[in-house]
This record gives structure tokens, C-alpha cells and sequence, in this order.
């Protein structure tokens, strides 16, 4: 039990933009979580967002993790700094809530693993998804065999954001803070594929920057074998006008199964009743029309539902009182960046990037 457990986690946030914000609702969901302090290098954005949840705001991080009513701390900076204030929350004895990606480098997401482990805090990288329904679904069917062997899994990311939205801030589109469109908005969806279809041992990749004024990618596209044979394609792109559902689709050997958004649209197995656009299945869940997804944040930065973000805090406060891991570790989170490095060094070598086991 940590020192806040028995009336409540304390939660800290550091970063107080889009998805500070969805931090911030998120922990107001969670039984157990409250929100005690936010900081940001915008001590206006802060005190914002301080005064819309009644919490208070710090002048910077140390004063922050000063505080003994914080004993998790949400990193919502910019990603190329989650391990450098991660590491500072740990080195301060505080859980840590990660948003994706652990960082842009491997390094790095190594050193704070590293130094959680050492530690003794606990650790999770925002994989919210995860926690939908239809990816819960996805792995009981998974897990029970239903779909049989492995055949191929495939996942798009096909989002839409302006120029607007990378000249927003100086570390958008950027290789040392953000990352590209796969680095950035298709990692979740990597990060299950992964989930579903096991490690990944090979890649072989082109991006490219096809619509947008930055140094990153804006389009990318990968072939992956997995460590079952298993074949995978990964596309992810910021420059779909008006911005498409995600999409995720895992075929074994007895059957298919399709995910949009964290919902089932799809669901066709050999044995078992008819699942969702099957004959005979289900008629409010027919499979999805391919129509654009423009009021989430498929083309909207901020369009982010919070509540599979509670779903994983609530999972982290359980992995605390409980002394064990979260079902999102940092090592989990490391594999999918290892995945996601792995393209962009294919796509800059033109030649098949191996992943050791």
C-alpha cells in the first residue's frame, strides 16, 4: 500500500495541453483518483486547467513532485521528453502514467524502465485501447483458440491533421520530440497488433512526407513477419482528408475479425453463433461503412473519448495496492517502439530491418 492508497491516489500532471486535458478527465472518472496538482512551462495553461478541475497549480516540476499528495504523475509532454521527466518522477519515488509513446528512443525508454525497476514504482504506458470493448473481446476469442492459427493481422491509421496543427508548436513534427504519423497517432494501433499477433521479427518499410511541411513522415507503410510466421501490414498516415476510422484485422485459420475504433464491426468465425455482419448476427452491428470519422480524433487533435484512459488508471492503481505489474508495462511499450523504430530505419535503408528475439 503506498502512503495515499487508503484515501486515494494523489495524481500529479505534468503538461497541460490536448492531452493533459484527457488526463486530467480521465482521473476524475477513476473511484480512488483525484486530481492534486498540474504544471506546465505555460504557467497560464496551467493555472486553466487548475481552476476547470479545483486542483492546484505548480510553478514547475519540482514543486510538484514536492508534493506528498502526489504519488502518481501523468508525463504529457512532449514525447522526445517522457523519459527525461519520468525519470525525475521516479527518482522522486512516484508511479508513473506514461502517455504514448515511452519515448522516441530506445535508449531512453530503456533508462526509465531501467530506473523504475530500480526503484520500485510502478510503471504503464498509456495503451488505452487496450481497454475497449471489442479489443476485450478480440483477445478472449484469441485466447480460447477461436480464431485457430494465425494467419495475418493488419492495421490502418488513417487520420487527417492540417499544417495548422504542426505549426501549432515547435516540437510537432519534429524526429527529436514527436515523431511522425506512425511515431505519433498509429503507435496505439501497432501496439495492438503486437497484443494480438505476438512479436514481431521482421520489417520492411518505405514512409514518406507527402502532404505536410515537416521533418518526419506523414505517410507510412510496413510489411511484418511475425515471430509465428505470421504475415502483417501496418499503414499509418496524417494526410487522409477528412480522417478514417482506425482499423484493426486479425485472420486466423477458423475465422476473421475486424475492429474500427475499438468496436467489433466485423466478426466471421467457423464454429460458434454468427457474429456481427454475418447472416443471421446481430443487425444493430452490421459490419461499419467506410464513412469519415471527422468528429473524433480521427481529424480532430482534442476528440479523444476518456474513458478508456480511466479504464488503464484504474488498472494502475489496482497493479499499486495490489503489488504487482499493470497490464500496460513500460516493457510492453517498449516492444511496440522497438517495432515502430524498426520501420523508420527500414524506410531510410531500403532493406529489411531484423528484430532480435
Amino acid at each position: 500500500m503506498t502512503e495515499n492508497s487508503a484515501t486515494g491516489h494523489g495524481f500529479g500532471i505534468v503538461g497541460t495541453g490536448v492531452i493533459g486535458a484527457v488526463h486530467a478527465e480521465a482521473i476524475g472518472m477513476v473511484p480512488g483518483a483525484r486530481l492534486a496538482a498540474v504544471t506546465d512551462v505555460v504557467p497560464g495553461r496551467a493555472r486553466e486547467l487548475a481552476d476547470r478541475y479545483g486542483c492546484a497549480a505548480e510553478p514547475d516540476l519540482d514543486a510538484l513532485l514536492a508534493r506528498p499528495d502526489v504519488d502518481v504523475v501523468s508525463v504529457c509532454v512532449p514525447s522526445g521528453l517522457h523519459a527525461e521527466v519520468g525519470m525525475q518522477a521516479v527518482a522522486a519515488g512516484k508511479h508513473l502514467v506514461i502517455e504514448k509513446p515511452i519515448d522516441v528512443t530506445l535508449d531512453a525508454a530503456d533508462r526509465l524502465i531501467g530506473a523504475a525497476r530500480a526503484a520500485g514504482v510502478v510503471l504503464t504506458v498509456i495503451s488505452q485501447h487496450r481497454f475497449d470493448t471489442g479489443l476485450d473481446e478480440l483477445r478472449r476469442l484469441l485466447d480460447s483458440g477461436a480464431l485457430g492459427a494465425l494467419v495475418l493481422g493488419e492495421t490502418s491509421t488513417k487520420w487527417y491533421r492540417t499544417q495548422g496543427y504542426y505549426d501549432s508548436a515547435p516540437w510537432r513534427g519534429t524526429w527529436a520530440m514527436d515523431g511522425g504519423s506512425l511515431m505519433n497517432q498509429g503507435v496505439h494501433y501497432v501496439d495492438l497488433l503486437r497484443w494480438c499477433m505476438g512479436p514481431v521479427t521482421e520489417v520492411t518499410a518505405v514512409c514518406a512526407t507527402l502532404a505536410h511541411q515537416v521533418e518526419v513522415e506523414d505517410t507510412a507503410l510496413a510489411i511484418v513477419r511475425f515471430a509465428s510466421g505470421a504475415l502483417g501490414t501496418i499503414v499509418s498516415s496524417t494526410a487522409v482528408y477528412p480522417g478514417f476510422s482506425q482499423r484493426l484485422e486479425i485472420t486466423g485459420t477458423e475465422g476473421t475479425v475486424v475492429v474500427e475504433d475499438g468496436r467489433i464491426v466485423s466478426r466471421a468465425l467457423r464454429a460458434g453463433p454468427p457474429g456481427p455482419g454475418e447472416p443471421g448476427g446481430p443487425a444493430d452491428h452490421v459490419t461499419a461503412s467506410a464513412e469519415p470519422a471527422a468528429a473524433d480524433a480521427a481529424a480532430h487533435p482534442g476528440g479523444i473519448d476518456p474513458a478508456s484512459h480511466a479504464a488503464q488508471i484504474a488498472d494502475l492503481l489496482r497493479a499499486i495496492d495490489q503489488g504487482r505489474q499493470p497490464s500496460v508495462t513500460g516493457q510492453s511499450a517498449r516492444d511496440t517502439l522497438e517495432i515502430v523504430c524498426a520501420v523508420y530505419q527500414s524506410a531510410r535503408d531500403g532493406r529489411t530491418v531484423v528484430i532480435p528475439a
